[in-house]
């Protein structure tokens, strides 16, 4: 319990970082004092720029000025670079030195490229990126295709839109290449259950796209592209190749990391180690990297530091849900499954399963873009 406002850092403005802030501020109300340290101008809600090359929908933009101003928290405009546990100081790469009672990491991770000579796309890429691809599809100059999903910590579910919407894209313009995918997962989407992926395994074999599970690939580059796959040596000449990222974490200085940088969570998100720092977001040891994810780490890490300020609440722990909005060459399915354990075999629909029905269902998050973007009623949602 404290009698003065508890001082609570939130490291990043991404999704994890941004869901917390709003939390925090349900939840703690005046019990917490807040800051926000990013140094990016502007919040992109990033889940939609695989919709842009095909003119789905866009990325939305927002102030991080106003988001922290009606989250009643300071905004520092810069990173934090490193973070002393035992002083409970943390420092910009400018330099200015950031007091917190509580720290909650939302760094997030960094994309890089996993292979040579193909073309990578992250949530970051802009519109034009996959548009000299998309022209030589239409024109033609494609026959072979393929988009590969690297190994190791990822988010899956972009890759199948891509492949999707090219296939959809590529059929209205009557050029149909082939198209195959490559992915380490046992089956579509598996990761989503068993309903899930009997939906999307269809929706591959509707849009005649070729799916390789379990396999990794190695590409060769020659007078074409070849795709070596593993296990198995098996080997696939393509045209062109499109490659997810591989993600690698970006913990601050003074904060506990594996070798790929990722931060290990105890099941309220609090960094092992550690007694005054969380953590939430890509940047966690966790094998999957989505922003309904995040969202639920950061909810999980609010409360812990909502109760810590004397907040009348009841910390519960990660239990990771799993809301995904695919887009396919026809429209969109809605996937739901409670990855945790209980879930059965998960939920497919060509309807809303949760409201507002964004890419990103954060419980507090997502109702507040809503309002900012117009939606009728949104002041009164939650994250069902």
């Amino acid at each position: 319990m404290t009698t003065t406002p508890l001082r609570v850092l939130v490291a990043g403005g991404g999704v994890a970082g941004l869901e917390a802030l709003l939390e925090l501020r349900a939840l703690a109300g005046d019990r917490v004092e807040l800051t926000l340290a990013d140094a990016a101008s502007d919040f992109t809600y990033r889940p939609m720029k695989v919709a842009e090359p095909f003119a789905r929908g866009q990325a939305t933009r927002h102030a991080m000025a106003g988001i922290a101003r009606d989250a009643g928290a300071r905004l520092v405009p810069d990173a934090v670079v490193s973070a002393d546990d035992e002083a409970r100081v943390a420092h910009t790469a400018g330099g200015e030195e950031l007091r917190f009672d509580a720290l909650l990491l939302a760094t997030g991770a960094r994309a890089e490229p996993a292979y040579e000579h193909v073309l990578t796309w992250d949530d970051r890429s802009g519109p034009d990126h996959l548009g000299g691809l998309l022209r030589d599809i239409e024109q033609g100059y494609v026959k072979r295709l393929a988009f590969l999903v690297p190994p190791g910590p990822a988010w899956p579910l972009p890759a199948y839109e891509l492949a999707l919407m090219t296939a959809r894209m590529a059929s209205d313009a009557q050029t149909g290449p082939q198209i195959t995918m490559v992915t380490p997962e046992v089956a579509p989407l598996a990761l989503f259950g068993r309903a899930a992926t009997t939906a999307v395994a269809a929706e591959l074999k509707a849009a005649s796209i070729g799916f390789h599970g379990c396999s990794y690939a190695d590409v060769e580059k020659g007078h074409a592209v070849t795709l070596v796959l593993h296990p198995g040596m098996r080997r696939i000449e393509v045209d062109r190749v499109v490659a997810l990222p591989r993600l690698h974490g970006r913990a601050p200085g003074g904060v506990p990391a594996d070798e790929h940088g990722f931060v290990a969570v105890d099941g309220h998100c609090k960094v092992r180690g550690l007694r005054h720092v969380w953590a939430a977001g890509d940047g966690l040891a966790f094998p999957v990297k989505f922003g309904g994810l995040a969202a639920e780490q950061a909810d999980a890490a609010a409360e812990a530091i909502a109760a810590l300020a004397g907040a009348d609440v009841t910390p519960q722990p990660f239990r990771p849900v799993l809301r995904g909005r695919l887009l396919t060459g026809r429209g969109e399915r809605f996937l739901h499954h409670v990855a945790g354990g209980g879930g059965g075999e998960g939920t497919v629909a060509d309807h809303a399963l949760w409201w507002p029905p964004g890419k990103v269902a954060g419980r507090r998050l997502a109702p507040y873009l809503a309002e900012r973007e117009g939606a009728p009623g949104a002041r009164h949602m939650t994250v069902a």
